[in-house]
């Protein structure tokens, strides 16, 4: 496993033999809460591992026992002048932009507190896996704002747009029963099993055709909200792009001789 930091927070762990990349937020003093700083190098980090493509799977995890991560940071915010937050929101922006546009299967590891703009970093993920300890939510309109890192169009995507309005205006905090009940998280694992769990999903997805997961995400994620007709012309679109691919002999040719196959991964 080799490691690569961007920044002082945001820690980069390559897991070579499975083809799973960690990217650790790692700020424990702070609970990981996002500064300009830690957004400018989650965004640098994202497109370091976009651009790798021995990578086939990345999981989001968090270094700090108690928390994934707490959001904004609102201390520094605190200290912004009106055309600070102005030059500040296309860093933060960055952030959960390059986490969500990552061509390649996304996991959140959530434990402990994932609130405001942490939420927002594992619904960016394409599979949030959290354990027992777990506390998920959007409370900004209790300081004035709104969720702005992707928020009020991600979650309705997952829970539908009525429960989405009423757990972004009430801002209120779920812990993990509730937010699996309602389909904020995928999966919910013992308490300090959400890291485990998730690279051990991670392995397990990054044992396909990275051609084809790549493809399979870019049709899931543009596909996603248009009519049908719409819809199937992003799924041919995708099909096309790996119906002649190296990935795509070599998968049929493992499944007529009976082997695991060995990607090209082109």
């Amino acid at each position: 496993m080799s490691e690569e930091r961007f920044g002082e927070f945001v820690l980069v762990r390559r897991h070579e033999q499975g083809h799973v990349a960690e990217l650790a937020l790692d700020r424990p003093k702070a609970m990981n809460a996002v500064s300009t700083e830690m957004a400018r190098s989650i965004g640098a980090a994202c497109a370091a591992l976009g651009a790798d493509r021995d990578v086939r799977v990345v999981v989001v995890t968090s270094t700090h026992e108690r928390a994934f991560c707490v959001g904004a940071d609102l201390k520094e915010r605190n200290s912004f002048s009106d055309a600070d937050l102005v030059r500040q929101r296309p860093v933060a922006r960055g952030a959960y932009t390059g986490v969500l546009e990552l061509p390649m299967p996304t996991i959140a590891a959530v434990h402990g507190f994932a609130l405001g703009g942490g939420f927002e970093l594992a619904l960016s993920c394409d599979l949030i896996v959290a354990d027992a300890t777990a506390v998920v939510g959007l409370p900004e309109v209790s300081v004035g704002v709104i969720p702005g890192g992707g928020g009020t169009q991600l979650l309705p995507r997952r829970v539908g747009a009525a429960r989405a309005a009423e757990l972004i205006f009430t801002a209120r905090r779920l812990e993990a029963p509730e937010a699996r009940e309602l389909g904020l998280i995928d999966q919910l694992v013992d308490a300090g099993r959400d890291r485990e769990e998730a690279l051990a999903l991670a392995a397990r997805i990054a044992g396909n055709s990275p051609v084809g997961l790549r493809a399979a995400k870019r049709a899931l994620r543009l596909g996603h909200g248009l009519d049908l007709k719409a819809g199937l012309e992003v799924e041919d679109a995708a099909w096309r792009s790996v119906a002649f691919s190296g990935d795509r002999a070599e998968g049929v040719a493992a499944f007529n001789e009976k082997r695991k196959p060995e990607w090209p991964g082109e």
